[in-house]
């Protein structure tokens, strides 16, 4: 089964050409966008919001696991 829909893989296809013409801008700031990376997740974004199958973004903040980190158990001290 396929994780992205055709309607999505369309609309990354048109932002990358706009991309490579320098027309694409960003968002809020409006300044050009250089990066490929920064490119497809606008035209991912732009898909979500026009209802295509995309996966759930993933959040910017790694989430915290409990009991995640194992504290080392101290080492015994050997008498001489």
């Amino acid at each position: 089964m396929a994780k992205y829909s055709k309607k999505a893989g369309d609309k990354v296809e048109k932002v990358m050409h706009e991309k490579k013409k320098g027309k694409l801008k960003s968002g809020r700031s409006g300044k050009k966008v250089t990066s490929r990376a920064q490119a497809i997740a606008i035209g991912l974004s732009e898909a979500r919001k026009a209802g295509a199958k995309v996966p759930k973004k993933k959040s910017a903040a790694p989430k915290k696991r409990a009991g995640a980190k194992k504290k080392a158990a101290p080492k015994k001290k050997s008498s001489r």
